[in-house]
């Protein structure tokens, strides 16, 4: 699979609509991704702390990077990598997701968690990609 490649037409691309916790003592993250279409996907079931970074990153004044993702940037740049794209997919009863880097050569990681995914996509500010079986009407109550 090449990086440059076509969008698969079994993927939709999403943006984060919505970051917040399942329970009050924000031990469960949850996110809403919501395509262009208005169909979404809710994800939870992940950290609450995985939950607090993608939320700090969609901030204009985000406070201090966490030190694990600043060690991926020193990583990339020491390698002249950069992601670009994250593909979120189930994998049996878990859901996984593929990072995919260009640069001096072309990198997929497959199957990592898709909320370390999810977070790494909202701090470099590039495209998830949500496999569109998991995309479902949205059940907005708005008036």
């Amino acid at each position: 699979m090449d990086i440059d490649q076509a969008q698969e037409p079994d993927y939709e691309s999403v943006k984060i609509d919505y970051v917040g916790f399942v329970d009050p003592y924000a031990v469960e993250g949850m996110v809403i991704l919501k395509a262009d279409n208005g169909k979404e996907f809710h994800m939870r079931a992940f950290s609450g702390e995985v939950a607090k970074h993608i939320s700090s990153f969609s901030e204009p004044d985000a406070e201090s990077v966490p030190s694990i993702y600043k060690l991926i940037e020193e990583i990339c740049e020491e390698n002249e990598l950069v992601l670009v794209k994250v593909k979120i997919y189930e994998s049996g009863e878990v859901l996984r997701a593929n990072l995919y880097f260009t640069g001096k050569k072309d990198l997929v990681l497959r199957s990592y968690r898709a909320s370390d995914a999810m977070a790494l996509a909202a701090f470099y500010k590039i495209p998830i990609l949500v496999k569109k079986n998991l995309l479902k009407e949205s059940s907005s109550l708005e008036a």
